[in-house]
């Protein structure tokens, strides 16, 4: 079956590159994906494919998933795969890595394996400043960007080995709830009587599994989602920040600075480029 695959070596991708930049063995493209079909293929190289615009599906050995702007995808080298481009504009982010980016990294490549999805907003937060060095480009590229990929591992293999251990139910019960209904009004007694646990129970134990106080996950959703919504030339910033959820644009303006260190309007200039 493997012979019979496309092979893609490193830096390839299908579709219209736009940029290309290698720098000591981490690849980055920012690609136009222009085929409604891609069979069966895979890559020389273990990469990240993070979804600027638009939409795109995959489909892997463990089954498809439907990528809209703002996904995150994590391929293992070698992992099979093949994609599907809804109509529109569609527009990815690759980061891939040669075998001696692993070494150099010191992080063992059996740790990495198969497809997944990335769903933490930290991890995306530092894709977003790892595609705005790409378009500082200054002598401090190389170095900042290969600080935040390491951090970006690091991340992974914290919340890699987190999930493997034993956790309350309502834990991920609370993070399928928060992704359903982040941009709506939340209450902690609404939230426990749905949990089926005390208040009080609730507030002291949120930190020790979201590593963060519920206001700041929550605020990290929010902004998140509006880093999706950006390349969105028809949305205006006030638009997007009560599509978040914030109560007004000066509150979303606030919370977005504070997490990226600059004001959307900036940012969406960046993601156009």
């Amino acid at each position: 079956m493997t012979k019979e695959m496309n092979f893609l070596r490193t830096g390839q991708f299908f579709g219209q590159t736009n940029r290309t930049i290698h720098l000591n063995g981490i690849i980055l493209t920012d690609t136009e994906y222009t085929h409604r079909r891609v069979d069966w293929h895979f890559h020389e190289n273990a990469y990240f494919t993070f979804i600027l615009q638009g939409r795109m599906i995959e489909g892997n050995r463990k089954g498809t998933y439907t990528c809209s702007n703002g996904s995150l995808l994590f391929h293992s080298w070698q992992e099979p795969h093949y994609n599907l481009k809804p109509d529109g504009y569609t527009r990815g982010f690759h980061v891939e890595f040669t075998k001696n980016c692993f070494t150099d990294f010191s992080f063992d490549l059996d740790d990495w394996q198969g497809a997944f999805t990335v769903e933490n907003p930290d991890i995306k937060f530092l894709f977003y400043k790892v595609f705005r060095e790409t378009k500082i480009f200054d002598d401090l590229t190389a170095a900042s960007i290969q600080m935040q990929l390491i951090e970006i591992f690091g991340h992974m293999l914290r919340f890699k080995q987190a999930a493997q251990e034993t956790k309350p139910v309502w834990v991920n019960k609370l993070k399928g709830i928060l992704l359903d209904s982040f941009t709506e009004k939340l209450s902690l007694l609404n939230l426990s009587h749905e949990l089926k646990i005390h208040p009080v129970h609730l507030s002291r134990d949120f930190s020790k599994y979201f590593h963060c106080t519920f206001g700041e996950y929550v605020r990290k959703m929010r902004v998140e989602k509006s880093l999706a919504l950006l390349p969105d030339k028809n949305l205006s910033l006030t638009d997007i920040a009560f599509q978040c959820g914030f109560a007004d644009q000066s509150h979303f303006l606030r919370c977005f600075k504070k997490i990226n260190g600059i004001n959307p309007s900036n940012y969406r200039k960046l993601l156009l480029r």
